[in-house]
């Protein structure tokens, strides 16, 4: 039996179900919204999470929709096997009943403020070229030429920030109804101008284009918008509409007959909390089946943490004091911190204090809820990395930031206490620099290799060897120079200590190992007339350094 392709950059569900493509069905939604009742509703959720498609569903349901003559489109045939068609007293006498304006922001992000304004108001013109059939109808001259000028680009800023309201009103003349606003991605250009550096300016006009639109309109029916900022994820509305709940991930496993790797899957792509519900991330999710599909033996990998920057991130390690690098390491090994929470903070405010940033790394998807309590006023959450593709985005940013940082340092004590056999100097330089660093790897040998390896890489005049075969054996780390006559080989071994007590005892160990396995016997072979041996001890952040 040939299965349903999986739908990989796909946003308009009209498109998926025409090609006959596989969809989880979210399609109550819209009874939700309608019980709901509210005038504007805010639904925040990570990137990727589905909030482009669920509006594309609205959009399909509610929408009067005409095509450039005027006449009507059907789209009701969507719906009929989804669970929504079930929901005939409260949901289907509002299908296809409203004109609908449909505006994403996602082309916002562009590299300053003139650019970012062409693009949302080519968006504004794009969506008055959709609804160019109400020309057709009667419009005061006044109203005409308003719309022409919009349509043509010719209008002036103002009238494109007041572009959504104006639009409302023409479509509730030419209908007869009030309209449904859908705005996703409402914060993509506020994110992008912030850390772009002009976000004042983009503030102003956003400002004015939302307010026509939802605020001062009196031609809404009601609205629904999307983004990453705010708190409505710590609420249990809608929980199930965003990302895949448990049920629905071993379902598309079902499907495609790879249930055998659900518990690899819920490591690495589960771990959200959207109102008391576990989430899965859809878009990973859907990544990964598609690529199971072509190749059996595909693993998985962090698809999420690519489709965008994770600017945010890289500010959190690049800016961390002491206290914040604690509690990055933390994280990194599995714990949870606790942070109170800023349902008001805007993009304008991620830098005033740690906790908003602590908060936009939890809104925008890169940790978890894990708990939460009340004291006094303020509601604490418990937060943590929700699984093991967003740990790879944290490691990724350490990796790059703690590169950045050796670049700048000047290792001459180092190499120098390796050459002269001074020992003290070599620990107190590798403790200091292991005070300063952000750990990822709950202090297990292979962190302590990279590193010591990032340290050593590009020194002068020497080669920098990792684990190569060597005699009986493969030591850790070797130094040699370039010059062999006239230098020397240095042989690093690395070791972990599971308390201070036990790092001298490593370190012996350590050197027993370089003679036991004849680490030395190939560079003496290569004509090296000076080998150094050292036996290196690591405990969390502290360091010994032992010769032979």
């Amino acid at each position: 039996m040939q299965r349903k392709r999986i739908p990989i950059g796909y946003e308009d569900i009209r498109e998926i179900m025409d090609q006959d493509m596989y969809f989880v069905d979210k399609s109550m939604l819209v009874r939700d919204l309608l019980q709901n009742g509210a005038k504007v509703t805010l639904l925040t959720r990570p990137r990727r999470f589905g909030k482009t498609l669920n509006l594309s569903m609205l959009r399909r349901f509610f929408e009067d929709e005409r095509d450039e003559k005027g006449e009507k489109v059907e789209n009701g045939y969507i719906f009929q096997n989804l669970a929504v068609s079930a929901c005939r007293e409260i949901c289907l006498k509002h299908q296809q009943q409203y004109p609908v304006i449909n505006l994403t922001l996602k082309s916002g992000r562009q590299p300053n403020f003139e650019m970012a304004y062409e693009s949302l108001v080519d968006k504004l013109i794009n969506e008055y070229q959709r609804h160019s059939y109400i020309q057709k109808g009667d419009m005061p001259q006044r109203d005409r030429e308003r719309f022409e000028r919009i349509l043509l680009g010719r209008a002036g800023a103002m009238e494109y920030a007041e572009a959504l309201g104006f639009l409302s009103r023409c479509l509730a003349n030419f209908h007869g109804k009030n309209v449904i606003i859908l705005i996703d991605e409402y914060d993509v250009p506020l994110e992008n101008a912030y850390f772009r550096g002009f976000y004042d300016q983009m503030i102003d006009f956003m400002r004015t284009l939302f307010e026509s639109a939802l605020k001062t309109n009196e031609s809404l029916a009601f609205g629904v918008v999307t983004g990453c900022l705010r708190f409505s994820i710590l609420s249990p509305q809608y929980s199930e509409y965003f990302g895949f709940t448990e049920a629905e991930v071993k379902a598309l496993l079902q499907e495609y007959q790879r249930l055998d790797v659900y518990e690899e899957i819920r490591h690495w792509y589960d771990g959200y909390h959207f109102g008391g519900r576990e989430i899965y991330n859809p878009w990973s999710i859907l990544n990964y089946v598609k690529a199971a599909e072509q190749d059996e033996k595909s693993f998985p990998r962090p698809y999420w943490s690519n489709t965008s920057s994770n600017s945010v991130v890289r500010e959190l390690i690049e800016q961390a004091d002491d206290s914040a690098r604690s509690e990055v390491e933390l994280l990194m090994e599995g714990g949870t911190i606790e942070k109170p929470i800023h349902e008001e903070v805007t993009y304008g405010d991620i830098y005033d204090s740690a906790d908003n940033l602590w908060n936009f790394l939890c809104f925008t998807g890169y940790l978890t809820v894990q708990s939460q309590r009340m004291e006094g006023e303020d509601i604490y959450l418990g937060l943590a990395i929700p699984n093991t593709e967003i740990r790879s985005v944290y490691r990724n940013s350490i990796l790059s930031w703690f590169d950045q940082k050796v670049k700048k340092l000047d290792k001459t004590p180092l190499i120098r206490a390796f050459e002269t056999g001074d020992c003290q100097a070599a620990e107190e330089f590798l403790s200091n620099q292991l005070l300063n660093t952000i750990s990822y790897y709950d202090y297990a040998e292979n962190y302590y290799h990279g590193f010591l390896t990032g340290i050593l890489a590009g020194i002068e005049g020497y080669q920098l060897l990792s684990n190569r075969e060597s005699g009986a054996g493969r030591p850790d780390l070797v130094l040699k120079s370039k010059a062999v006559r006239k230098g020397r080989a240095i042989i690093l071994e690395l070791k972990t200590a599971k308390s201070v007590h036990d790092m001298e005892e490593q370190c012996c160990k350590a050197l027993e190992q370089i003679e036991r396995q004849k680490y030395a016997r190939e560079y003496l072979a290569e004509g090296y007339p000076e080998i150094k041996k050292y036996g290196i001890c690591f405990y969390r952040k502290d360091c010994m350094v032992r010769a032979e």
